[in-house]
């Protein structure tokens, strides 16, 4: 088939119907009477009586369509990788991380950076922990290679900040002492025990 045969293969096989436009007025005041004709339509105010019983359905019924956001939200998957949460021992309520450096290691996107020092007892502790939210890609690698379940991703998603500053705060990702009970654990090495409830008390042992 040559260029021009491609061209021109649907002409002549089509059976094509021409429209009745009718004529361009050329007075303004019949261009005026064409544009209001051509606006004001059956079809019009039957969307607009829909947009109304929806909009009266949501005023006085309570039939709302969309999520009241951020009253209510949608619920996530649990694989999700959300914002960063940093466990605590339920035991001692103290940090699980034992500064190994390997989530640091790991990083692709090179935005966790750690210190560690050592207390008074000669245990490693971590000093200073930040992760830059504002580089991280989310990929979950420095949960996967924690040795000790310290670093997950929890379900927080809202990480909008005025400041750079604001998107590696250890705080932001830490459990809450008043709020431990709620913690959600997850399988794996250094996980908490099916009956870890009855087994909590005060370890002798600073971690």
């Amino acid at each position: 088939m040559s260029l021009e045969q491609f061209k021109n293969r649907n002409v002549g096989t089509q059976n094509y119907k021409t429209l009745d436009v009718g004529t361009k007025p050329e007075k303004g005041m019949a261009q005026f009477v064409q544009v209001v004709q051509r606006t004001f339509k059956g079809e019009l105010f039957v969307g607009l009586g829909v947009t109304m019983k929806a909009m009266l359905k949501a005023l006085f019924a309570n039939d709302m369509a969309t999520i009241q956001y951020p009253f209510e939200k949608l619920p996530i998957s649990p694989r999700y990788r959300a914002i960063h949460e940093m466990l605590i021992l339920l035991e001692s309520g103290n940090y699980r991380c034992i500064g190994c450096g390997l989530c640091e290691k790991i990083c692709i996107s090179n935005c966790i950076s750690m210190d560690t020092r050592y207390d008074e007892a000669q245990r490693k502790e971590v000093s200073e922990y930040t992760i830059n939210f504002g580089r991280c890609i989310f990929c979950g690698y420095c949960a996967e290679v924690c040795p000790e379940l310290a670093i997950v991703h929890g379900p927080r998603y809202e990480n909008a900040s005025e400041q750079r500053a604001g998107f590696s705060l250890f705080e932001d990702m830490l459990t809450p002492i008043d709020k431990l009970n709620l913690q959600q654990e997850y399988d794996g090495f250094g996980a908490v025990s099916p009956n870890a409830d009855e087994n909590i008390k005060q370890t002798p042992l600073a971690y």
